[in-house]
Order: C-alpha cells, then sequence, then structure tokens
C-alpha cells in the first residue's frame, strides 16, 4: 500500500515575470492532458529517506522554476477563447509517499492506469485553470524510491520535459555551471498566413470512417530491451542493396510493425498505418533554439497494404518509413497554418483502429539523466501508455547502449507479438 504523507505546492524562489505566454498551433494541437512517467532508483547510501533530502528536492525544484517559470503558472484562456498560459506563479504540486513495499516487488512493473495511479498525482480535469506540473516522490521501505512526474502535454513535448528534469537534477547536485537556459518565447512559430497551405494533412484529420468498434482501448504493455549488438545486425538487415545503412529508429520500427501485423492476424490485404511524431527543431529554417520550450513536433505517418508488411523484405518496411521521417521547413510551416484555420476541438488526439500503430521515440533525449544524487534511475518509462497500439522508444540505461520498447497490444495479441519479435531478433542475428 502506497500512503501520501504531504502535500503541497512548490513555488519559485524568486519573483519571475506575470506576462501570458502565447501558445502555438502546435501546442493546441497536442493530445490535451498531462504526460504521466517515472523513474525507479534503486537504493544506496545517500538515502532520500532523509527528511532534508526531501526539503532538498523541493528547494532544488523551486531554484528551477525560477527560469522554467511557466510550469510554476496555469493553464488559462485568452479574451478570444484561445488556451495559453497565466504565469500566476501559483507553483506545481509536490507529494511525498511511503510505501512498505520493496522496489524488487515492482521488477515487473509495466505501465498501466493503476501504475499511473500509484506513483503519479491526478489533476483533476487538463482544462483552464488546471496545474501544469506535478511530481510525486515514493519512498520504499528497502531504500529504493519510484519519481513519477505530470507534465502537461500543451505546455511542453518530450523533449522540453526532458531539458527541465536535467536541468532541475543538476541543481539538486549544485551543478549549475552549464544550466542552459529555456527558450521562451513560441511566436516564432506563429502561422504565416500569405504562406499557402501545400497539404491536406490526414494525422491532424478525424476519420469519419473509423467506428468506436475498431478501436481497441483495452490494453496489456510491456518493457522489451534490445542490446546494441542486436540493434547492429537489424540496422544491417535493414539496408538497402547499395549497402546503406537506416536509422535505428526505421529499424526497430520495422520489425515492430512487422510482428504486430502478425500478432494481431490482420487480413493481408488490408492496410496498416503506423503514426509517429517527428521533432523539428533542427528542420526549421533556420532551425529553432535547441531548447525551444514548447510543443516542436509534428505527427506523420505512413500505410502499406499489410501482406506486404509481412512477407516483403524487412528493408523494403524500413524504405516505407523513410517517407514518414523526412519532412522540412516548408512541411512544417504549411501544417502551421492549416492549423490556424482547423476545428482544433475536432481534431484526432487518442485512440487507434486495432489495424494500427503510434510509435513515439524518446532515442537520443536524456531520459536516463535524471540523477538527483542517487545515481541514474534503473528505469525510466512512461506510467500508462493510453491505448492499444501506443509504442514508445528510448535508449536503455547502463553501458549497453541498447533500446528500450514500452509496447501496448490487446491482451490477446502480445503473447504472439514478443514470440515473434525475439524469434526474428535471434533469425536477425544469426544470419
Amino acid at each position: 500500500m502506497i500512503k501520501a504523507i504531504s502535500s503541497e505546492l512548490v513555488v519559485p524562489c524568486e519573483e519571475t515575470p506575470k506576462n501570458p505566454i502565447w501558445l502555438s498551433n502546435l501546442d493546441l494541437a497536442a493530445r490535451r492532458g498531462h504526460t504521466a512517467t517515472v523513474y525507479f532508483y534503486r537504493p544506496n547510501n545517500n538515502t532520500i529517506h532523509d527528511f532534508f533530502a526531501v526539503e532538498s528536492l523541493k528547494s532544488s525544484l523551486a531554484k528551477v522554476l525560477v527560469p522554467f517559470y511557466p510550469l510554476a503558472g496555469r493553464l488559462g484562456m485568452d479574451r478570444n477563447g484561445r488556451i495559453e498560459i497565466n504565469c500566476t506563479g501559483e507553483g506545481a504540486l509536490f507529494v511525498v509517499a511511503r510505501t512498505d513495499a520493496m522496489l524488487n516487488d515492482y521488477d515487473n512493473f509495466a505501465p498501466s492506469t493503476e501504475m499511473r495511479n500509484l506513483f503519479v498525482p491526478q489533476a483533476t480535469q487538463p482544462d483552464p485553470p488546471c496545474i501544469l506540473l506535478m511530481v510525486q516522490v515514493t519512498l520504499f521501505k528497502c531504500g529504493g524510491v519510484v519519481f513519477g512526474t505530470a507534465l502537461h502535454h500543451s505546455i511542453v513535448d518530450a523533449r522540453c520535459a526532458f531539458h527541465f528534469i536535467e536541468t532541475w537534477t543538476s541543481i539538486a547536485r549544485g551543478e549549475t555551471s552549464c544550466i542552459e537556459q529555456p527558450f521562451l518565447d513560441r511566436t516564432i512559430l506563429r502561422a504565416r498566413l500569405n504562406r499557402k497551405v501545400m497539404l491536406d494533412p490526414l494525422e491532424y484529420i478525424s476519420d469519419p470512417t473509423y467506428v468506436p468498434s475498431t478501436i481497441s482501448a483495452s490494453y496489456t504493455s510491456s518493457i522489451i530491451k534490445i542490446s546494441r549488438k542486436h540493434i547492429n545486425a537489424l540496422k544491417v538487415r535493414c539496408g538497402d542493396t547499395t549497402g546503406a545503412r537506416v536509422s535505428v529508429f526505421r529499424a526497430i520500427n520495422a520489425l515492430i510493425w512487422r510482428c504486430t501485423c502478425m500478432a494481431r492476424k490482420l487480413d493481408t490485404n488490408s492496410k496498416s498505418r503506423l503514426y509517429t511524431m517527428i521533432d523539428m527543431r533542427n528542420r526549421m529554417c533556420p532551425p529553432l533554439p535547441s531548447t525551444y520550450f514548447g510543443n516542436a513536433v509534428i505527427r506523420t505517418s505512413v500505410s502499406a497494404v499489410i501482406g506486404d508488411v509481412i512477407s516483403g523484405p524487412i528493408s523494403h518496411v524500413a524504405r516505407r518509413l523513410h517517407g514518414a521521417t523526412n519532412q522540412g521547413d516548408d512541411y512544417a510551416r504549411s501544417l502551421i497554418n492549416y492549423l490556424e484555420t482547423a476545428d482544433m476541438g475536432n481534431l484526432p488526439r487518442s485512440g487507434l483502429p486495432a489495424s494500427d500503430l503510434r510509435v513515439i521515440s524518446w532515442i537520443g533525449l536524456p531520459v536516463n539523466n535524471a540523477d538527483f544524487g542517487l545515481g541514474e534511475p534503473i528505469l525510466c518509462a512512461p506510467a500508462l501508455m493510453y491505448y492499444s497500439g501506443y509504442v514508445c522508444l528510448m535508449d536503455s540505461p547502463g553501458k549497453d547502449a541498447g533500446v528500450t520498447v514500452v509496447m501496448s497490444l490487446e491482451p490477446e495479441s502480445m503473447p504472439g507479438f514478443k514470440e515473434l519479435f525475439f524469434e526474428e531478433l535471434a533469425a536477425i542475428l544469426h544470419v
């Protein structure tokens, strides 16, 4: 049993600006709600059970909320009804909880609503005037710790969230010399109404042909780790006839897509679509600041006949994914302009038909740099997966430099998926 022993608002330790912050169309198009993430830490001699260690965490949070002051505000609306950040300085929710359980009791952790409810605070609703940042420190009898965070997705994407956590942990360790300040001006992503809309982005259009019976909300999840050795062999197999290699992201997705279509026993003559998100910071012209603090990702996708995904060379599947990851400034600017007149309340934000996947990549982000002084986390993962077909990729902790796949599927499909996935990996490695 996990019991909360304290709950309070932590405010910035200095006076911060009060002007509201305008949100871009990419912010408004993001999923409306909090993204819940958990970090697991093994016990060591510098135990966080010490009362002053918890106080130190709150103190460092108060300090990091000075440069990241929007997170101490509340979601609000301007006079025209457009969502914005009200920089009220009211603070972030900080919860401390205890349990007599041992961290080893959660060795088989998998994201779920139950896990989110245990380790991450929840807002009563995701709309104005809701809180933007909530954290929970859960102290285990063995000295282990689970650190849970909830950041509102209308305010930040994954890169921003991990930049914030990395900065907080640096301050908690007393290492402040190399802190990168967030870039808070989102107006650089304003729509340019004199530029034409060059696309009709299906990823941002509700499909009237989808009916509720085709969408699977029930899911089971699993965490799968792929070694660097397996990844290198997979990349070689996914390369084209010239010997060119593909990215880690495309290689792993090609295998996930194939094994999912097989495990779901889908009609080989029908189509499957794989959705993903692309960070546009370095793809804009000129590039956005690397510390741009806001949503700078766009949705994209690729579809294929299921029979081709299952039976064709896996290199062909990886090649199809290239089209979903090759957009640049023109595409992004056109999308921003499209969203200027789109019905934001009718954008597809959650759920997938049972033939599709949505893959989120945290590869290359500092997910394992969250060292509050206890060392790096032994696991960082989403606390829940929202719906079936949702997938998250990230770098594995430790020296192996492999990739962790957090996978959600229909309960009846997951066992077959895992069996096929490991069989394919073994076969690729030994070819």
